[in-house]
């Protein structure tokens, strides 16, 4: 199994969600800020260039079977590529065991 994460801008949340949908039983989103490589971006505020260094961004995780995992990957790379800097990130991580709290089912059948 796989988990990915990804970070991605808050406008692609719901096509994301959409094209998931029957793919990836279950998704946790979470609102938070940060930057990448550039460190925020500059807007003119009242005629003042003002930094903003924290950018609102989605993070969206997952654990998938392994032969869903790169259907997922293309996915969010498809919705969520603009070409322009802050696009995002996808992170794949191995995930050794699952467990569903309520029925005690592990692997693939607790997702």
């Amino acid at each position: 199994m796989k988990k990915i994460e990804c970070i991605i801008r808050p406008d692609k949340l719901i096509e994301i969600q959409d094209m998931l949908d029957g793919v990836a039983t279950g998704v946790t989103v979470t609102h938070v800020k940060g930057y990448g490589a550039t460190k925020g971006e500059t807007r003119i505020y009242r005629g003042t260039p003002v930094t903003f260094n924290l950018l609102p961004k989605i993070k969206i995780e997952m654990v998938v079977d392994d032969n869903k995992a790169e259907k997922v990957v293309e996915i969010i790379r498809k919705v969520c590529r603009t070409g322009k800097v802050g696009d995002g990130k996808i992170f794949i991580f191995s995930v050794e065991e699952v467990i569903r709290i309520r029925t005690g089912e592990r692997g693939s059948e607790a997702l």
